[in-house]
């Protein structure tokens, strides 16, 4: 089962994370995970210029190494960069040398490739130890969510990830997408109309 959203009394124990943005401008936070993937990251850059919408992208960095035209397309449209490791690992399953030594190297990369240092972090799948959280929060800000569609899980119909996804998006949301290839069938029965939501609320999107 997927938690569409994070409860309240979670968050309250690891407040030093970043669960969502002020609520005071009207604005949301797009977020897209695990990419650049092409034939999918490559999509969801064009739904965004349509609406003139931005987003963040928490890459892997090794995505960033194999595809450094598609990463580099990424920052021209004026989209953010974030750190999501070089090699999308678990933090629960990793011990810590190996977890932030790999965090590096995706830093590395994306000053070799693109010339840019993010300050933001994701750990992937939301799992990072709280030693880890402690070396990790020196460097970056870990940014977590307050929206996760479930879009990856082939198990749940589009109109579902979709109902879910709107039902759980307010005002100061970061919401998580995945621009890998568990999603390049789902996305195109999802994003267009949840991007189009958006816009009908009147919100923002905005950087983090």
């Amino acid at each position: 089962m997927i938690l569409h959203t994070v409860p309240r009394f979670f968050q309250m124990l690891y407040p030093e994370r970043i669960w969502k943005k002020s609520v005071d401008d009207n604005t949301i936070y797009l977020t897209f995970d695990d990419g650049p993937v092409p034939g999918v990251t490559d999509y969801v850059l064009q739904e965004l210029a349509k609406r003139n919408q931005q987003a963040t992208f928490f890459v892997v960095g090794d995505n960033v190494r194999k595809n450094p035209t598609l990463a580099h397309e990424i920052i021209k449209a004026g989209h953010k960069l974030g750190n999501h490791t070089f090699n999308h690992i678990n933090g629960w399953k990793t011990v810590d040398p190996d977890y932030l030594e790999n965090i590096e190297l995706c830093d590395k990369t994306l000053q070799d490739v693109l010339s840019i240092k993010t300050k933001i972090f994701r750990p992937p799948y939301g799992l990072i130890k709280s030693n880890q959280s402690v070396e990790v929060s020196k460097f970056y800000d870990i940014v977590m969510w307050t929206m996760l569609s479930g879009d990856y899980d082939q198990r749940i119909e589009p109109e579902v990830v979709l109902r879910k996804s709107i039902k759980h998006t307010r005002v100061g949301s970061i919401a998580v997408f995945h621009d890998q290839l568990k999603t390049k069938a789902l996305l195109p029965k999802i994003l267009p109309s949840y991007l189009d939501y958006i816009q009908e609320m009147g919100w923002k999107t905005g950087l983090l």
